[in-house]
């Protein structure tokens, strides 16, 4: 097992991560005790590798995913698959993320990613992207619920792990199956349960919807912890979901991308009611750089310095200049002209002004 690297210089004021209050219960999936109200990170294709998720875990989440793996590229040996199963022991708890149509190669990759130490096992059945949903992975399996208790049985059956899921309310609006789904997959092993509040046909459009998610978490069969997701964006609306719904915990995506304070200001928040001043320009910068030290020593050179490109506009989002600092950093070809360019923002006395 990879045991975690230091993190380098990171020069900071970032505050301890607040307590969360006893909201409803501390939830424990197994072995795995999870904080009050815990706050996950959401897996997502080309954005949950292990440099994001560092950022993410020094500011306060508590329970994270890795990208997820298709069980067929697994199978394959694929490259990019394989590196996927890439987990450090600073993350922890972590959980690897699985995708597939087949029922018995989902089995099998479950056996094949517990070799890689996660914490815990997770199944995809809620990515609505094309590419995935209409060859019969993520969302499809909505459509087919006996071939998801199957396909859960499996992985369940081929791991000692604890085996999580993460799914949507149903295929579209008339069929909204996912009360079913909870108790069924439930019946047959898993031990937590996340529910984006929209149908595959809503894609990401729209509003989330949690109305079905609570009354998931208020039926008395349900035993596992039942996290929210969908459009968590500040602290405030993570506080008002929180009490409207009932949930145990949420998990935060989108909103994490480029500012991954949203996980220490959710927490501050709930802890206290009052909301914690937005990063400094020196914590931009410094957690940027923490991004891209790490972006490099998992990549490499050039795949860590090119990768790391879709990032920059999100850290500097509504910092004076902006725009000629993002073009500046996606032209840089090597580390050290990345690292100087940083440096000169750090120094610049920018001032955010939106």
């Amino acid at each position: 097992m990879k045991r975690a690297r230091c993190f380098g210089k990171l020069s900071m004021t970032t505050p301890a991560p607040a307590v969360l209050p006893s909201y409803p219960t501390m939830p424990s999936i197994r072995h795995i005790q999870l904080p009050d109200f815990p706050l996950l990170l959401a897996p997502m294709e080309d954005v949950s590798d292990p440099p994001f998720r560092a950022v993410c875990k020094v500011n306060g989440a508590d329970l994270m995913y890795t990208e997820f793996i298709s069980s067929e590229g697994l199978i394959r040996a694929a490259a990019k698959s394989r590196q996927k199963l890439d987990v450090f022991d600073y993350e922890r708890p972590i959980g690897i993320q699985l995708f597939g149509s087949d029922v018995a190669t989902m089995g099998e990759c479950a056996a094949i990613s517990t070799e890689a130490g996660p914490d815990l096992i997770d199944i995809n059945y809620g990515c609505p992207v094309k590419q995935v949903a209409l060859r019969g992975a993520g969302a499809a399996l909505l459509r087919d619920i006996p071939k998801m208790v199957a396909m859960t049985a499996a992985v369940v059956r081929n791991t000692p792990l604890p085996v999580t899921v993460k799914t949507r309310l149903g295929w579209d609006d008339d069929t909204r199956n996912v009360e079913e789904v909870a108790e069924r997959l439930q019946d047959v092993g898993i031990e937590a349960l996340t529910v984006h509040g929209r149908t595959r046909v809503q894609l990401y459009k729209g509003e989330a919807d949690w109305r079905l998610i609570a009354k998931i978490k208020e039926n008395p069969r349900i035993r596992i912890p039942i996290f929210g997701n969908g459009d968590i964006d500040s602290p405030e609306k993570a506080a008002r979901y929180r009490d409207e719904y009932g949930v145990d915990g949420i998990m935060i995506g989108r909103a994490a991308i480029g500012y991954p304070w949203i996980f220490r200001e959710v927490k501050h928040y709930l802890a206290t009611g009052q909301k914690l001043a937005p990063p400094t320009l020196d914590e931009r910068v410094a957690m940027c750089r923490l991004h891209f030290e790490k972006s490099l020593s998992w990549k490499g050179p050039k795949a860590g310095i090119f990768e790391m490109r879709r990032h920059y506009a999100h850290y500097f989002r509504g910092l004076e200049g902006a725009k000629n600092w993002r073009a500046r950093l996606v032209g840089a070809e090597v580390g050290e002209e990345v690292f100087g360019i940083l440096e000169e923002i750090a120094v610049s006395e920018a001032v955010l002004v939106g």
